[in-house]
C-alpha cells in the first residue's frame, strides 16, 4: 500500500505492508504526475513504519522514484520508522539514489514526537533529535 499526499511541506508519502514491483512502479508513474506540477524547493516526510522490507525486485524502482524526487525539487526529506531491517534497507538505497545527504531517519518506536521532528528538519534543516 502507499499514498501520496500533498502538505504544507511539499509531500507526505506513506508506504505500508508488503509492496510489489507493480504497486511500486504505480507509485512512480503518479509520482511523475504529481511532481510535474509541484512548486521548488519542497519537502518530503515519507510514513514507513508499517513498511515490510522491499522485495530485490523493486528495489531499483524505489531507487529511480528517490532520484527523481531530488532531481524535481526536493531539499529535504525525512523518513520515519520502525524496523530496523527496513532502515538498514532505505539507508542503502538512499546512498544508491544520492539523496542520503538530504535525508533524515526518525525510528517512531523510540520518538513518539517524531512528526515534530521530522517537520523540523523538512522545514529548517534541524536534525531530528536537537
Amino acid at each position: 500500500m502507499y499514498k501520496i499526499e500533498k502538505s504544507d511541506l511539499g509531500f507526505h508519502l506513506t508506504f505500508g505492508g508488503t509492496i510489489t514491483k507493480g504497486e511500486l512502479e504505480e507509485w512512480y508513474k503518479e509520482s511523475e504526475q504529481v511532481l510535474a506540477t509541484q512548486q521548488v524547493p519542497f519537502g518530503v516526510i515519507i510514513d514507513m513504519r508499517t513498511l515490510a522490507p522491499l522485495p530485490v525486485e523493486a528495489q531499483g524502482i524505489m531507487v529511480r522514484g528517490q532520484s527523481m524526487y531530488r532531481s524535481r525539487g526536493m531539499q529535504r526529506s525525512c523518513v520515519i520508522l520502525e524496523d530496523p531491517i527496513t532502515t538498514i534497507q532505505f539507508r542503502r538505497l538512499a546512498k544508491q539514489s544520492g539523496i542520503f545527504l538530504y535525508e533524515r531517519y526518525i525510528d517512531a518506536s523510540a520518538h513518539k514526537d517524531w512528526r515534530q521532528q521530522a517537520e523540523k528538519w523538512v522545514k529548517g534543516a534541524v536534525c531530528p533529535g536537537r
